[in-house]
């Protein structure tokens, strides 16, 4: 499970809209919202995001239990 509240604060810190973020993923924004409500995303989405992102600790954000 995904810890979705860091990673909205890391996005606004990176100044990465949620929608960019989709963009660079290459899925619908809306998708995203519902990956995002979820809190589930694909390794190959994780990884694009740690990248895009400069996550130095991913396992903070994607590897969450809740």
């Amino acid at each position: 499970m995904i810890n979705t509240d860091k990673l909205r604060g890391l996005l606004a810190e990176k100044h990465v809209s949620q929608g960019e973020m989709a963009d660079r993923i290459g899925i619908a924004r809306k998708t995203f919202y519902e990956k995002m409500k979820r809190g589930v995303f694909g390794s190959d989405e994780i990884q694009i995001m740690i990248d895009t992102l400069d996550i130095s600790d991913p396992m903070s954000i994607f590897f969450t239990r809740e």
